[in-house]
């Protein structure tokens, strides 16, 4: 006659019932990076990111490096605020931007660049207003390319070279926000 063997599946019923109870308790201590309110009750991210004050970043009147530390500081106001006004600010965030550009393919007949790489590197720190004290560096890149469809076409190539500015400079931002929210949680 056959008999289950009711040590074996009782053990194994244990395990998979201690795996499922460690999984329910465990579920309550997910917290979502950018929710509104943390477990405990206390500013959740959105709050924490919008207390940041973006300084103006430096750059000479006129230049391309201006437009560009326009476009980067909007993006970050914009992304730490989510469009909302800000809120009283707790830290001060300054950002040191340079660009290059490269040219990656040549046309060896008119010696005119088809494809180049436009790059921004970013330096910054985020200060305690409080305290004066700078609680976080940090540095950051980003680098992309855009093609030069035609050698006549020299709005084409001012125009890629726009849109490839305007693709670094929120790469720069997202970059930022992200490091901030890492501060904000972890501390470090």
């Amino acid at each position: 006659m056959w008999w289950p063997d009711i040590p074996a599946n009782f053990g194994r019923a244990v395990r998979v019932m201690a795996a499922l109870a460690a999984a329910v308790m465990l579920a309550g201590c997910f917290q979502p990076l950018y929710g509104e309110h943390t477990p405990i009750g206390g500013k959740g991210m959105r709050q924490l990111l919008s207390s940041v004050d973006v300084a103006q970043i430096d750059a000479p009147n006129g230049t391309p490096l201006a437009r560009l530390a326009v476009e980067v500081r909007n993006k970050l106001v914009f992304d730490l605020t989510g469009g909302s006004g800000p809120s009283a600010p707790t830290h001060r965030l300054k950002v040191r931007l340079t660009t290059s550009r490269q040219s990656v393919i040549v046309d060896i007949t008119t010696a005119r660049p088809d494809i180049e790489n436009y790059g921004i590197d970013a330096a910054y720190t985020l200060t305690d207003i409080a305290t004066g004290k700078i609680v976080m560096k940090g540095t950051t890149f980003a680098r992309v390319s855009y093609d030069i469809p035609g050698q006549e076409q020299r709005f084409a190539r001012a125009r890629g070279g726009r849109d490839a500015e305007n693709r670094a400079a929120k790469v720069i931002a997202d970059h930022i926000q992200s490091r901030l929210a890492s501060y904000f949680v972890a501390g470090t």
